[in-house]
């Protein structure tokens, strides 16, 4: 993995698990209510990282956009549909997207690279 990736990877997990520390009941129920929400269900988990995605740049959230890149290289969409999620969202959250956009791409480009997705 690339340094982008392995450093919002790394921080990531080890604020989750700091959080986890201290968290109340309804932290994690939280925590728990996001994981299960993503799992295979009447939509699977592709298609519902790729709608993750899609809220993510609208809201203009660049931890999210990473996250849910992340787990749609995971899920196995490929670049092609990649670039129709960008549509997507750039159609939808109009031109201040943007610029994450633009991070997004780059991020895409460093998980997809070694791959060749």
């Amino acid at each position: 993995m690339g340094k982008l990736v392995e450093e919002f990877n790394g921080y990531r997990e080890k604020m989750n698990d700091r959080i986890m520390e201290t968290a109340n009941t309804n932290i994690k129920r939280f925590f728990a209510l996001d994981t299960t929400s993503y799992a295979d269900g009447a939509l699977d988990v592709k298609t519902k990282e790729m709608l993750g995605l899609v809220a993510s740049m609208v809201l203009r959230c660049d931890d999210c956009i990473k996250y849910h890149l992340g787990k749609c290289f995971d899920a196995g969409v490929n670049s092609d549909e990649m670039n129709e999620i960008f549509m997507i969202a750039n159609l939808v959250g109009g031109s201040i997207v943007i610029p994450h956009y633009r991070r997004a791409v780059e991020y895409w480009d460093e998980l997809s690279s070694e791959t060749g997705v």
